[in-house]
């Protein structure tokens, strides 16, 4: 499946439109990785432990999305965005949402 930021792809023509798609997960942070961050944050650097946690939060959002696209018949979702919201302290929901459509090569 083609995930694109752009509404279309060079090359293909969109045949179908299904409609909006969406993945989200919320993760909470881990209080052991909490305490790793506090020490980098006095020294400065780079917070591995969250950039990590950041990177499957999206992976999985996005796979959450094209299994929504998936459900519909669709071939690619174009116009693809990334947010994240605060749900409470130490958690936060990443969404990943687009268009699903159905694209055949031009």
């Amino acid at each position: 499946m083609m995930i694109v930021t752009t509404p279309d792809i060079q090359g293909k023509k969109i045949t179908l439109t299904h409609g909006l798609v969406r993945g989200n997960t919320i993760r909470a942070r881990h209080l052991g990785k909490d305490i790793g961050a506090l020490f980098k944050n006095m020294i400065g650097g780079e917070i591995k432990a969250y950039g990590e946690l950041l990177e499957q939060s999206r992976e999985e959002a996005l796979e959450r999305m094209m299994e929504d696209a998936r459900k519909l018949g669709a071939n690619a979702v174009v116009s693809v965005r990334i947010a994240t919201s605060v749900v409470m302290g130490g958690a936060a929901e990443m969404l990943a949402y687009g268009t699903a459509v159905t694209m055949e090569d031009e």
